[in-house]
């Protein structure tokens, strides 16, 4: 799996810290939080943790091989693992709005933060949904809801 040798926010925050917060606004620290699961030394037991693991790798960049490997085969489409590997957005935070796993499937709804080009805070909303193959969670698709 590529990562940098010194994780950064895609706004530039290091994450170099033991202690040093996690992207997905848990509250954790990363190494205790979606480090683990970017680092494939652990693996989401649930929807919301790949949730949020997915949009860590997003707005830090680099985990490419992450974000193509946790998405359902299916619905990949022509997405690359290099496309993936770029923070080409500013990804400012995340709110989790709702989720709910039953069985093999699992949905949660979400708020993500980020800057347009002229520093302004826009939300990306989406409902995904995700299910479980083998053991593993996997993203199916996502539905985006106007802001």
């Amino acid at each position: 799996m590529t990562s940098p040798t010194a994780p950064m926010t895609s706004t530039g925050a290091a994450i170099s810290s033991a202690l040093a917060p996690c992207p997905c606004d848990s509250g954790k620290p990363f190494n205790r939080c979606c480090g683990p699961f970017l680092k494939g030394t652990a693996t989401p037991r649930t929807a919301k943790q790949l949730m949020r693991s997915r949009y860590s790798a997003f707005a830090i960049g680099g985990y490419g091989d992450y974000l193509y490997a946790s998405w359902h085969p299916a619905n990949v489409g022509t997405v690359m693992v290099g496309d993936l590997n770029v923070a080409e957005v500013p990804w400012t935070g995340l709110t989790i709005l709702d989720d709910e796993q039953k069985g093999d499937r699992g949905r949660v709804e979400f708020k993500a933060r980020y800057l347009d080009e002229n520093g302004v805070e826009h939300f990306h909303h989406e409902h995904s949904a995700f299910l479980r193959v083998n053991g593993k969670w996997l993203y199916l698709e996502g539905k985006v809801r106007e802001a």
